[in-house]
């Protein structure tokens, strides 16, 4: 009888020993599949993030900017005239235009300077393709200006302002009884449409200069300084053109001169017929 119960408690501590076991198995499986998916889930979700961090902020970045750009070059070419030409070419060809140009000719060089206004999404083009025609480069300048935050700052103080003229109209149409509050109201609205419009000529100004960008060119080249003579000798023609021109001129001056003394011509000519006549009588 004590045989057979050391027995079955021998045959219970094994069973308990197994179930523990295959519990133990079992957690440790669960605990390694359930950290497996975790990774794979938090490495797919970091990737995901990261991706559209990056592209949301590449294009906000290319949408939101307000860069206004200016270019100052100086170029030494063979002909003033034929780079001229050729600029020109290349500014038709990327719909740009030229707002001004001045031609100067000394002893020492010609020189020819105007400004391009040009798209800004073909400044970069422009400007690559320039350098082409230079036998020199004398230097080439480029600026830019963020107006991001002032183009900004004007658009929330506009929408501030359009809210405010639509409650003072909604007053003038709805609160305003007597002619003191209709005038007073009338006044307010004026005030905040001059302003309204102030702002919009600024964002319109900005959105110009943003949209076209300003290319500066100075075109140059040199000559050979030539003094003047001291003396001139004329030929034989030249003289006998002179004597010609000359003569002329004293035959015009006296058909004038005669033309406007005719009235007293006239008397003089009276003068003397009478005269005349009485000497005839009195031989």
């Amino acid at each position: 009888m004590k045989a057979k119960t050391v027995k079955q408690r021998l045959i219970i501590f094994a069973v308990c020993i197994g179930s523990a076991y295959f519990t133990s198995c079992n957690q440790h499986a669960r605990k390694e599949n359930v950290m497996m998916e975790d990774v794979s889930v938090n490495e797919s979700f970091n990737t995901i993030t990261n991706n559209d961090i990056s592209d949301n902020t590449a294009s906000q970045i290319h949408i939101d900017l307000k860069i206004i750009k200016t270019a100052e070059v100086r170029y030494k070419v063979k002909e003033v005239k034929t780079a001229t030409k050729k600029i020109k070419q290349l500014a038709r060809l990327y719909n740009a235009y030229i707002s001004d140009l001045r031609f100067e000719n000394n002893k020492y060089s010609h020189e020819n300077r105007f400004t391009i206004k040009i798209p800004k999404q073909h400044f970069d083009a422009m400007m690559d393709s320039m350098p082409i025609i230079a036998e020199f480069v004398d230097y080439e300048n480029i600026t830019t200006k963020d107006v991001t935050e002032e183009f900004m700052d004007i658009e929330t103080r506009l929408k501030t302002k359009l809210e405010v003229k639509e409650r003072y109209e909604s007053i003038l149409r709805k609160n305003a009884k007597t002619v003191e509050d209709i005038l007073a109201t009338e006044e307010k609205l004026g005030v905040i449409q001059e302003e309204i419009e102030a702002a919009q000529g600024k964002l319109k100004y900005l959105s110009n200069k943003v949209a076209f960008s300003t290319i500066q060119i100075d075109l140059y080249e040199t000559v050979d300084f030539q003094e003047k003579p001291e003396t001139y000798s004329t030929t034989f023609f030249s003289k006998s053109k002179e004597g010609i021109t000359f003569g002329w001129s004293i035959i015009e001056t006296l058909l004038l001169g005669a033309i406007y003394i005719w009235p007293l011509l006239l008397i003089g000519l009276l003068v003397a017929f009478l005269i005349k006549r009485r000497l005839r009588k009195n031989k």
